[in-house]
C-alpha cells in the first residue's frame, strides 16, 4: 500500500499482486461522517483487491465537526478526476455514510469523460434527515442505529445547508445519471426504507442489482456474521462484471 497527500487529505492505494488491470476501485468508508476508517473496512478493501485483481484507492476524507459534506464531495470528485487523467477506469464503493458519498460522487461526475463504470453501496445513508416514515417500523428492530444519535451528526456534516440538499443526500439528486448500481442492505437496518425508496425511484435505464438480507444488521458484509461471506462475494461479482470490459 502507498499513501500520498493530495488535495489536502491522505489517499491510500492498495495494489494487489499481478498485472495492473487499469481499474481502480475507490472505497469510501462509513462511520456517520464522524468516525475514522477501522479494521473491518480494511478487511473488505483487502478482499476486494485480492479477489478482483484491481487496485483499491481509499480517500481519507475529512470528518465532522471539523469538516463538512461539500468539502468531502469535492475531494472525492477530485480523486476521480485525477485517476481518470491517469487513464484509469473507476468503480465506486462504500458503506453507510461512505455509500451515500459514493452515490453523490457518481452523480457529480456523471457528465465527465471516463466517468465511473459501476457502484456498490452497502446500506448507504441516502437522506441525512432520516425522515422516511417507514423508519418507524424498522428502528425498534435495529440494535445499532437510532435517529436521535444520528441527527446531530447529520446537522454537523450539513453545516448551513438543508439536510435534503441533493449534494448531501443522494436520494434527492439526479438518479438518471448513475452507473450500474448494486445495493446490499439488511432487514434490521434503518437505512432499509430509503434503500427501497431509491430502488423504486431508479429509472429502468439504470441497471440495478438489489439485495435485502433477511435479519441482517447494518453493513453486514463488514461484520463477523455468516451472511457476510455471501455478501462479500456478491460485491466482488458485481465489480468483476462491471469492470470486465476494461481489463486487458
Amino acid at each position: 500500500m502507498s499513501t500520498s497527500r493530495t488535495h489536502g487529505f491522505d489517499l491510500h492505494r492498495v495494489r494487489p499482486s499481478g498485472p495492473d488491470t487499469g481499474v481502480t476501485v475507490i472505497y469510501l468508508h462509513g462511520g456517520a461522517y464522524t468516525s475514522e476508517i477501522v479494521s473491518q473496512h480494511w478487511s473488505l478493501i483487502g478482499h476486494i483487491a485480492a479477489r478482483t485483481g484491481h487496485e483499491v484507492a481509499v480517500p481519507i476524507y475529512g470528518l465532522a465537526p471539523d469538516h463538512q459534506g461539500l468539502a468531502a464531495l469535492s475531494f472525492v470528485t477530485a480523486v476521480i478526476a485525477d485517476l481518470v487523467a491517469e487513464g484509469r477506469r473507476c468503480y465506486l464503493a462504500g458503506d453507510s455514510a461512505g455509500g451515500g458519498l459514493a452515490l453523490l460522487a457518481a452523480q457529480a461526475v456523471s457528465g465527465e469523460a471516463g466517468g465511473v463504470v459501476g457502484l456498490t453501496a452497502i446500506a448507504p445513508w441516502l437522506d441525512l434527515s432520516i425522515s422516511n416514515p417507514e423508519v418507524d417500523l424498522i428502528e425498534p428492530h435495529d440494535p445499532w442505529l437510532r435517529r436521535p444519535g444520528l441527527r446531530p451528526l447529520a446537522a454537523a456534516w450539513a453545516g448551513s445547508l438543508p439536510l435534503q440538499d441533493p449534494r448531501l443526500s443522494p436520494l434527492f439528486g439526479d438518479l438518471s445519471c448513475l452507473p450500474p448500481l448494486q445495493i446490499l442492505v439488511g432487514t434490521r437496518d434503518i437505512t432499509l426504507p430509503d434503500c427501497r425508496r431509491l430502488r423504486d425511484r431508479l429509472p429502468s435505464s439504470i441497471p440495478l442489482t438489489y439485495h435485502e438480507e433477511p435479519g441482517a444488521l447494518h453493513v453486514y458484509p463488514l461484520l463477523p456474521v455468516p451472511e457476510a461471506g455471501p455478501g462479500r462475494e456478491a460485491i466482488v461479482t458485481h465489480i468483476q462484471a462491471g469492470t470486465r470490459m476494461t481489463r486487458p
